[in-house]
């Protein structure tokens, strides 16, 4: 690798680091080790086919964008993949490649970003684009308590837009809880059900920088109009408007004219109205006219559901115990669930190891807060007495059979490895041995945790259901 090359690939990496989460930046992109570059192609190799394919999938335009700011238009990306690294075998893929006639401008944050299109300049065109993401429907949007009303309700609207008492509907929630999700399985039924209808999704951050250029360019007419033309309007994020007086005051405009003719709004945003600062009240006051309702955070079922069906849709081959893990500690939200199984999937590929609790304890200690549970006397004695399939009172007892004995054994090893008890202690708690006694349980537990592998597969099978 030349020095050239590798100076060429930290400029990029420089940019991607900017514009995508640590986490994601640290699994997807340190690993790829820049190879050489001639003749407008940059040779960069991955660690498998599975790497490419998610780079391509997810990263296309950001590679794209960083590749033609950093080093030139229509640079190449060529993936060298590892095929068998004992013997360094690879096979290399070209990069997929589009164009773009807008060009690319990099923003007040050092961001790279397309050239905003204008929605409106579209407006003559045969098909309209309305932004819908196809894949986020209501068949994969599932149902728990904690987002029963909002889908409920979601799904009159798609089936009878502007024709039910939630109009507006207005959804609000945490990052991450599903609102996108929501708006886009909304759209695409009312597009599946009403095809003539003008369905529209976007952010309201586009509609303030698409409502900025058409003060600039003088087209706030059409701009307007266009507006004024949809028949399903779904704005998310709709906060970001706070503090924009011309802005809202347009945004009302819209919202009144699309009311008052039969058309149907849906809004998302991180508050309630009431919540809502620097928002004028005219507009918190139609806001209200509809139904506002909560996306609450997941709970462990719904969080349980939404991991095996991501497992599921990826081809993974995932443990219910570590399901079971992931559902009981990363609970913020939906994102966050499904970040962990693309982290979990890339560890296992990269490292060439199977799924389970280990791997994925130190996934979730990596990507979340993770807070380590504290374990107590109690949780040891109840998941001991069940590893061994053992009555609690027998590990008490002075019975000596030898099943009796392994498990009262490992129940005194895992007290003093996990609290502050001292052995006499540790002998009140089971069954009143006496502190020469619970020294030989722990002893003899890590001497057969040397020599037996079967025994040493228990102890760590324990371990790891202490710490789920």
């Amino acid at each position: 690798m030349n020095k050239d090359c590798r100076l060429l690939w930290n400029n990029c990496l420089n940019v991607i680091r900017d514009n995508i989460p640590e986490p994601a930046f640290n699994t997807w992109f340190l690993p790829i080790v820049p190879l050489k570059y001639q003749d407008h192609v940059f040779t960069v190799q991955v660690p498998s086919q599975f790497f490419y394919e998610y780079l391509e999938d997810k990263y296309l335009d950001l590679i794209q964008h960083t590749l033609y700011r950093e080093i030139g238009e229509g640079t190449i990306l060529n993936y060298r993949i590892l095929v068998e690294t004992e013997n360094n075998t690879a096979v290399e893929l070209r990069g997929e490649t589009k164009s773009y006639a807008g060009g690319t401008d990099r923003n007040a944050a050092g961001k790279v970003s397309a050239k905003v299109p204008s929605p409106f300049d579209r407006v003559e065109t045969s098909e309209f684009d309305s932004q819908i993401n196809s894949k986020y429907t209501f068949l994969n949007f599932f149902e728990g308590e904690s987002n029963r009303l909002a889908r409920t309700a979601a799904e009159a609207v798609a089936l009878n837009p502007a024709k039910t008492a939630f109009n507006p509907l207005f959804v609000h929630g945490y990052s991450g809880v599903g609102k996108t999700h929501l708006c886009h399985a909304i759209g695409s039924k009312v597009k599946e059900l009403y095809p003539d209808k003008k369905v529209l999704y976007l952010s309201a951050h586009l509609f303030k920088v698409q409502y900025t250029d058409a003060r600039r360019f003088n087209t706030i007419n059409d701009f307007i109009n266009f507006y004024q033309s949809i028949d399903v309007l779904l704005i998310d994020d709709i906060q970001e408007l706070a503090g924009l007086e011309k802005t809202q005051n347009t945004f009302f405009h819209i919202f009144n004219h699309l009311h008052q003719n039969n058309k149907q709004l849906i809004m998302t945003s991180d508050c309630p109205p009431m919540d809502m600062q620097g928002v004028e009240e005219r507009l918190l006051t139609r806001f209200r006219w509809g139904l506002t309702t909560k996306l609450e955070r997941p709970d462990k079922e719904l969080r349980k559901k939404i991991l095996q069906n991501k497992v599921l849709a990826d081809g993974l081959i995932i443990p219910e115990n570590v399901i079971e893990f992931i559902a009981e500690n990363v609970t913020e939200n939906v994102r966050d669930l499904e970040g962990i199984v693309v982290s979990l999937m890339a560890h296992s590929i990269i490292n060439n190891r199977e799924i389970d609790l280990v791997l994925a304890r130190r996934v979730v200690e990596q990507s979340i807060k993770f807070e380590k549970k504290r374990i107590t006397v109690q949780k040891i004695q109840d998941i001991v007495s069940d590893f061994y399939h053992v009555k609690k009172e027998l590990i008490q007892s002075a019975s000596r059979k030898r099943e009796i004995v392994q498990a009262r054994q490992v129940t005194m090893y895992f007290i003093k490895k996990h609290t502050e008890l001292s052995l006499s202690q540790i002998g009140a708690q089971v069954g009143n041995r006496n502190h020469a006694t619970v020294l030989h349980a722990c002893n003899t537990v890590k001497d057969f945790y040397e020599v037996d592998k079967g025994f040493r597969s228990d102890i760590d099978e324990i371990e790891n259901l202490l710490n789920s």
